[in-house]
């Protein structure tokens, strides 16, 4: 989607993000990509709380240690989106689903909610 530059007084060009910055950047499969993302945040978010290390990471989730490293590191480019799901039951963590009309627009969004 193009969106119409705007330009500040001091002369710099600017446009509003779309939420997407996948998306904004033109890659392909955005929606995927800040879904990966966000469940990515959440996951080293819940292994920084287990205060392990990469080795203990790596014998809970299943994963070689340059394989952790690049889950922690956000290098997601092995990892889809069911396997980080995966993670999270492996983890001890159940995972729900849950679809809803949409609000606001014709088209819907996705989130990744986390419960405490």
């Amino acid at each position: 989607m193009q969106k119409a530059a705007k330009t500040h007084t001091d002369g710099t060009t600017f446009e509003r993000s779309s939420g997407n910055v996948f998306a904004d950047l033109g890659l392909a499969q955005p929606e995927e990509l800040k879904t990966k993302l966000v469940l990515a945040m959440r996951l080293n978010e819940r292994i920084k709380a287990l205060h392990l290390k990469q080795s203990e990471i790596g014998a809970r989730l299943g994963l070689a240690q340059p394989n952790v490293s690049a889950l922690l590191n956000y290098r997601l480019d092995n990892f889809s989106s069911e396997k980080l799901l995966e993670f999270f039951n492996t983890l001890g963590y159940d995972v729900d689903f849950l679809i809803r009309p949409a609000t606001g627009s014709q088209r819907g969004n996705t989130r990744v909610l986390m419960a405490v």
